[in-house]
């Protein structure tokens, strides 16, 4: 989806229509929680409207342990609360900050946006999305939005600043945000980087044999070189005595 915060009035029909897919509560809110996979804040005259990133290369997805989490092909990052084991690796691992978990339930699960994947399913628009009565959030294919965004910029460069957050942040998300004002001051993380988080673990965790290798040996040569002097210490002080080193004694 791409959300032009330029377009924004801040109706919160998006999130009236999500409350109601997803039968929560109908009250605003402006920050995301268990009743509230998105949410609509202000900053100045601007509405700011988060939800789940749904990242092309998801961290929770590679930290979950019991794939409770997984990508799909057509963008959601999907959560299956019968998989999960409330590790909660994921509210951990998130750049986003987004998932939140069921505290004070005793069955626990994740609660997020589930980019309406099973409208998806059915060849129709996020419930937000078709919704929106002024086009500030506007589904498709992300080349296209991309596209979209670029196009923007280039015809109103005074308009917006010259970024579509989420083109590659983390490796790029299906969620694309234009802005008139620095994405920083609107809350959001603009120092993610461009490479997905999973690569960086990846890139850390491939160094670990090397780093187990060389360490091994490198205790062992230390084991020998401090056990061979033990061995001469002890031939040295047996010599001094006048006493016979055994043959198993000397160094």
């Amino acid at each position: 989806m791409l959300i032009d915060l330029t377009v924004c009035v801040g109706c919160n029909v998006c999130q009236g229509a999500c409350k109601e897919e997803n039968q929560l509560p109908p009250s605003e809110e402006k920050y995301l929680s268990l009743t509230a996979y998105t949410a609509l804040s202000k900053y100045n005259d601007l509405y700011i409207r988060r939800m789940c990133q749904h990242c092309d290369v998801p961290t929770c997805v590679s930290v979950c342990p019991v794939a409770a989490l997984s990508k799909a092909d057509t963008g959601p990052v999907a959560y299956d609360a019968e998989k999960c084991i409330g590790c909660r690796y994921c509210l951990q691992a998130c750049p986003y900050h987004v998932p939140k978990y069921e505290w004070s339930s005793t069955r626990p699960r994740i609660q997020k946006c589930k980019f309406c994947a099973p409208r998806l399913a059915k060849g129709l628009q996020p419930a937000c999305a078709e919704a929106c009565p002024t086009g500030a959030t506007v589904f498709g294919e992300r080349d296209e939005l991309l596209l979209e965004a670029a196009r923007r910029v280039s015809a109103e460069p005074t308009k917006y600043v010259p970024r579509i957050y989420g083109k590659d942040d983390v490796g790029g998300t299906s969620m694309l945000y234009l802005s008139p004002v620095p994405f920083e001051q609107l809350g959001f993380d603009a120092r993610l980087g461009k490479i997905p988080m999973p690569m960086l673990t990846m890139s850390a965790l491939s160094k670990v044999p090397n780093v187990l290798s060389v360490g091994g040996v490198m205790l062992g040569g230390i084991w020998w070189i401090t056990n061979r002097r033990t061995e001469v210490a002890a031939f040295e002080a047996s010599e001094k005595k006048g006493e016979t080193p055994r043959p198993e004694d000397k160094p």
